[in-house]
Formats: C-alpha cells, sequence, structure tokens
C-alpha cells in the first residue's frame, strides 16, 4: 500500500507534474541511473515545476482556491498558453 504523500504525488490533481517525473525516472532506470543521459527530461520537470509554481503563488496572491488548479483546469491553462 502506497503511503499518503506517495498517493498525493500520484494525483494529477495535486502533482501538475506526474508525467514529467514518471518520464525522468524511466530515463534514469533505462540508463543505469546515469544522470547525464536523463539532463533533458529533468529540465522539463523543472520547468513543469516552476510554471506551477508560479500559477500557484499568482493564485494565491489573488485569493484564488484551491490554489493549485485541478487537473481539468490546468488543461485549459496550458492551452491558452499554447
Amino acid at each position: 500500500r502506497m503511503s499518503r504523500h506517495a498517493q498525493q504525488l500520484r494525483d494529477h490533481d495535486i502533482n501538475p507534474c506526474v508525467a514529467e517525473t514518471d518520464a525522468s525516472r524511466k530515463c534514469m532506470d533505462d540508463n543505469n541511473y546515469k544522470k547525464d543521459m536523463c539532463t533533458a527530461y529533468f529540465l522539463k520537470y523543472k520547468s513543469c515545476r516552476k510554471f506551477w509554481h508560479d500559477v500557484m503563488m499568482q493564485r494565491r496572491r489573488n485569493g484564488v482556491k484551491p490554489e493549485m488548479p485541478s487537473a481539468e483546469e490546468r488543461e485549459k491553462i496550458l492551452e491558452s498558453t499554447g
């Protein structure tokens, strides 16, 4: 059974970067944990985290709840930003 924290990390409504996390982990598995082989995946993950962190901080400043948009809402945000 997964811990509560692990379940939250797998929850698309809580963690907007599940796909990037999975891709990084798979790259590491596939490349015998040679980090330099997976730099592009790490950068994608990092920019994903930064983008949604900035969205969350803006929503917090504006008093919008929940601070992290739902998975469905995030799709619309991404479509509008191109």
